[in-house]
């Protein structure tokens, strides 16, 4: 627990977190008695709704997304992954930053807002090569990757094979999700072969993929036929009782053994709450997310709290589950920020009774369906709706102009087709050091393993005052990989003796290997515990 004022640390940085931070900022006011930490892995939020615009290039990149510190000026943000949550000691662990060291913030009330995950378990190929939606960064690659497909489709005349596949773009998953990306991205293929002389506009093929009978089934049957005509009538083939089972480099495979030749595949489906949310010992639905009483608090907890999408949270006044959209996840926010300080300072709690002011669906290029306090609908006015809604929803008012600004201009101007080249972190790298520089120091985070180029590396103990030289190691010889195997802290430093060059193996790679090649995994196992051994006997 925190020393000093009560904490309350909130895991998550969607709508679930960011509004049950803002919401406590409003609570604490003047008195100022307890502090708030909010934990993302990134320094803004992402307003999900018009993320699929970002696609076609509506808007903005910048302009879907929000920083935290602006909206959360009373909360301390850490901009870290979550590595565990200790229930017991009250603790989580975060990612180290610039220098791989435990970073441990305590809590005396944990709110967990930690959302969904998409989730290719299961599914051959497709964690390779399915594309997925969920991100600010999904959305970029997507949009890179469609660009990249026509610039190649464009001057491909020898392998008509190839260029069906890349004129071949698969969205699978027939929600919100999946159908308003089909339809960002089928305007924005077809407007954009426009400029390229060599694509034919029959030559491009858009499919959706869903496993049901219709798509759309959180909305009323006529709204979900009226998506679907305006869909098939911009060029989408929806495809009923399809589901994706696996994929390969070069075709979608569907349920009943069909191959769709294709170089770009999204897939919206299936999703699954977050990897911590399946490691914590806390009472869980069928499928994963947790379970919460009527005021959101975990059951049988009494400081640890859950809402949004990796919460299964029942509606007090119909007894149904709130389905996971923002709707939802920002009235749970004001829930769980009044109960939370009910708790804190002893006065009444207040239960969920929030049923929804309806859904809303855009279809693109002016075109959406909408289904609000009872009224159903569709077209141009569910477009206009839906554009005015989430205008006046998206935090600050600078950015509603921009966004205003964008959508005006979209309106007369053709679609972009800049290719954004961004420079990822490579999970192989090359390193350079120089004798004395250390390479990590024993008590840090293992993140990383390391293979000897050229040059030597001494391995030092450190016990009390006394540093103790426990081995010397040369070209074609690894460290690094006792803290990975045992998944605990550097229990050695390693310094540079001679000019080294090394190869350096992210945490995650190395987890990929091992799962996937026993011997290796064994064979570190071994190299493992005879370190140990020879550790224990110095």
């Amino acid at each position: 627990m925190s020393a000093g004022r009560p904490r309350i640390v909130i895991l998550g940085g969607g709508f679930a977190g960011v509004y049950t931070a803002m919401a406590l900022e409003r609570r604490l006011g003047r008195r100022d008695d307890f502090e708030i930490v909010l934990v993302n892995k990134e320094n803004y939020l992402v307003f999900q709704p018009l993320l699929p615009e970002v696609i076609s290039g509506s808007i903005g990149l910048t302009d879907v997304v929000s920083p935290l510190r602006s909206l959360l000026p009373r909360t301390d943000v850490h901009v870290r992954d979550v590595e565990s949550v200790d229930l017991v000691r009250r603790e989580v662990l975060t990612s180290p930053g610039f220098k791989p060291q435990p970073h441990v913030i305590g809590y005396d009330h944990l709110v967990l807002a930690l959302g969904n995950v998409t989730d290719f378990r299961g599914l051959p190929g497709l964690p390779e090569h399915a594309l997925p939606f969920k991100n600010l960064g999904d959305a970029l690659r997507l949009r890179n990757h469609v660009i990249r497909a026509l610039e190649e489709a464009a001057i491909e005349r020898d392998d008509a094979e190839l260029r069906r596949q890349l004129l071949t773009f698969v969205v699978a998953g027939g929600g919100f999700s999946g159908v308003e990306v089909v339809a960002e991205l089928n305007d924005f293929v077809r407007r954009a072969a426009r400029r390229y002389r060599g694509i034919a506009p029959d030559e491009i093929r858009v499919l959706l993929l869903h496993s049901q009978d219709r798509i759309l089934p959180e909305m009323d049957a006529s709204l979900a036929l009226f998506a679907q005509r305006i869909l098939a009538a911009r060029g989408v083939e929806v495809r009923f009782r399809s589901r994706l089972v696996a994929a390969s480099g070069y075709e979608a495979i569907v349920t009943g053994g069909e191959r769709i030749p294709t170089r770009t595949l999204v897939s919206t489906v299936p999703t699954s709450p977050h990897p911590l949310v399946e490691r914590l010992a806390l009472p869980k639905a069928a499928h994963g997310r947790l379970l919460t009483d009527a005021g959101l608090r975990v059951q049988g907890e009494e400081n640890v709290w859950a809402l949004g999408d990796c919460a299964l949270v029942t509606v007090s006044a119909n007894g149904a589950t709130a389905p996971p959209t923002a709707q939802h996840a920002i009235r749970q926010a004001g829930i769980v920020a009044d109960n939370v300080v009910a708790a804190l300072r002893g006065s009444a709690t207040r239960v969920y009774d929030f049923r929804g002011l309806g859904t809303m669906g855009s279809l693109g290029r002016r075109s959406a369906v909408a289904q609000v306090l009872g009224l159903k609908l569709s077209g141009f006015v569910a477009w206009w709706l839906w554009r005015s809604v989430y205008l006046m929803k998206l935090p600050g008012w600078g950015r509603r102009l921009k966004v205003a600004a964008a959508w005006t201009l979209d309106l007369v101007l053709p679609a972009e087709t800049v290719q954004l080249r961004l420079g990822g972190s490579q999970g192989i790298t090359r390193e350079h050091f120089e004798p004395g520089q250390y390479v990590f120091r024993q008590g840090e985070l293992g993140d990383r393993l390391y293979i000897i180029l050229s040059g030597e590396a001494e391995v030092l103990r450190t016990e009390g005052d006394r540093e103790a030289l426990l081995a010397r190691l040369g070209a074609g010889q690894c460290f690094g990989e006792m803290a990975l195997v045992q998944q605990q802290a550097r229990n050695a430093s390693v310094r540079c003796a001679q000019t080294m060059d090394v190869l350096s193996l992210a945490k995650e790679e190395y987890a990929v290997l091992a799962a996937n090649l026993p011997d290796l995994r064994r064979s570190f196992e071994q190299l493992t515990a005879q370190r140990s051994t020879v550790a224990q006997a110095s």
